[in-house]
């Protein structure tokens, strides 16, 4: 049983992780805390108290949770943040604190669709040169090496922050953060006359732009799945899920932590 005031811990980096702050913020008799990985240099800030940078594996992170008295411990994390999970999901077992999975529901094809579902970054470079030459590569700064013997092909590659090398020897880097507008999104494939797409299925509306402005030009798009959640977590697919799920523990009132189990 946990003993003092009601303290939930987010570990954010996404919108959802904001939005949940935002909510769950204001409350009385209720402390916030949203931890960052700190991989991005100038981060959006939620509300409430931060904390930055890793935990150091599930034995450290338990230990933080029994020290700072957390009530719960809301995964909002990235769909592909697998090793943080993974041990947020140890570390609160250990711990004895509920954990709630919020995963936002994973992109649907709809009709004029050419979608390739890859299971790895690795399976989905394996699958590129048969889809097309110039290539519009929005799956973030991490594992482009995957990509990096494609010598024939021509890459357009996003990131928020400068990805690390090795980078596929024809590469145009652009640096830019969403949410992004179908009309952009549609330019920026015209401009750079992209013919394929390669994205991780991540869900929700903020870079889902870029999946309709393909299907309106006939982009093939290479994805592949979000991991699923440890067997057991509870999981929730928005921030007003996640609130429904403390309140249902009771950790969103006044003496919630000798109360939330």
């Amino acid at each position: 049983m946990i003993t003092g005031t009601g303290h939930v811990l987010i570990l954010g980096g996404t919108t959802e992780a904001r939005q949940l702050a935002r909510t769950l913020a204001p409350r009385p008799f209720l402390r916030v805390t949203t931890s960052l990985a700190g991989r991005v240099t100038q981060p959006r800030m939620p509300d409430g108290e931060i904390r930055v940078g890793g935990f150091g594996g599930p034995g450290p992170m338990a230990a933080w949770l029994s020290e700072h008295r957390v009530a719960a411990v809301i995964d909002a994390t990235h769909p592909f943040a697998a090793v943080i999970s993974a041990n947020a999901a140890e570390a609160t077992t250990a711990a004895g604190v509920p954990l709630v999975a919020l995963r936002r529901p994973g992109w649907q094809p709809g009709p004029g669709d050419r979608w390739h579902f890859a299971d790895s970054l690795q399976d989905a470079a394996a699958r590129l040169p048969a889809l097309g030459r110039r290539v519009f590569l929005t799956t973030g700064r991490l594992g482009l090496a995957a990509f990096a013997g494609l010598d024939a092909l021509h890459f357009l590659v996003r990131s928020v922050e400068p990805p690390q090398p090795p980078l596929p020897r024809h590469t145009r880097l652009l640096l830019d953060r969403g949410p992004y507008t179908v009309e952009g999104e549609r330019e920026l494939l015209r401009t750079y006359a992209a013919d394929v797409l390669v994205t991780k299925d991540s869900g929700g509306p903020a870079t889902a732009a870029k999946l309709t402005a393909a299907r309106e030009l006939g982009c093939r798009s290479s994805s592949y799945a979000v991991p699923l959640p440890s067997p057991g977590v509870r999981t929730v697919p928005d921030a007003a899920g996640a609130v429904a799920e403390l309140e249902r523990l009771g950790c969103l009132s006044r003496g919630a932590a000798d109360r939330c189990p």
